[in-house]
Formats: C-alpha cells, structure tokens, sequence
C-alpha cells in the first residue's frame, strides 16, 4: 500500500481527497501547510506528495523547491495541485521541482493516473 501526503490547508479539500484515496487502497497522511508538509515529508517518508500551492506558513512552491533539493527527499514525487488553471502557475510549479500537476476541483480518476506513474501499485 503507498502512502501519500497530501499538503491541503482547506480542510474540506483535505476530507474528500483523502476519503476517495482511502477508498483506493492508499494510506493517507495529512499536513495543513507548507511548514508542517516538508517536516513530514522527512518523518512519514510518504510514497508521493499531492502538494496545494496556495499554503499558509510556506507556500507550496517555496515548500516543493525545498522538499527537491534535501537529499532526503527530492526522490519523492510531487504531484502540484492548484485551483488556478493558468499556465503560469504550471510553470512555475514544474520549475519549482514537482514532477507533475493538476487542477483543482481534483478529478480523481485523472489524478490517480498521474499518480500511478510515479508509483508501483
């Protein structure tokens, strides 16, 4: 079973992600910000990192870029997620080290296929 972070400030967000992957067979863990999403990044070893962009504390892309360049976990795929479908924001999310991207509200079945990529499920 993988376990994936997810990085969500917005609690409802949060529940129905999780709830859905759950159901999927993956163990969740759970961070409210960009701070508390890189410490647990290094002590929950997730298999993946579902990353919201717009965080408190340290934004997403602040939180991914440090995540990218700590040899303890720039080996984890991160998957940004971002309510805003501009280009823009892909760009600096993919410049920022995460592997991939998705818009916001999460359409699972084209997220778990992002995530399948990255894992051995």
């Amino acid at each position: 079973m993988s376990k994936i972070l997810i990085v969500e400030d917005n609690e409802m967000n949060r529940d129905m992600l999780s709830r859905r992957l759950m159901r999927k067979g993956f163990e969740i863990v759970m961070a409210e910000d960009g701070k508390k999403g890189v410490d647990m990044s290094i002590s929950e070893t997730p298999d993946l990192i579902l990353m919201d962009l717009s965080l408190p504390v340290m934004d997403g892309w602040e939180a991914t870029s440090v995540l990218k360049t700590d040899s303890e976990t720039k080996h984890i795929p991160i998957i940004a997620l971002s309510a805003h479908a501009m280009t823009e924001h892909k760009k600096r999310a993919l410049d920022s080290g995460a592997d991939d991207y998705d818009t916001k509200p999460v359409d699972v079945d084209r997220l778990l296929s992002k995530m399948n990529r990255y894992l051995d499920n």
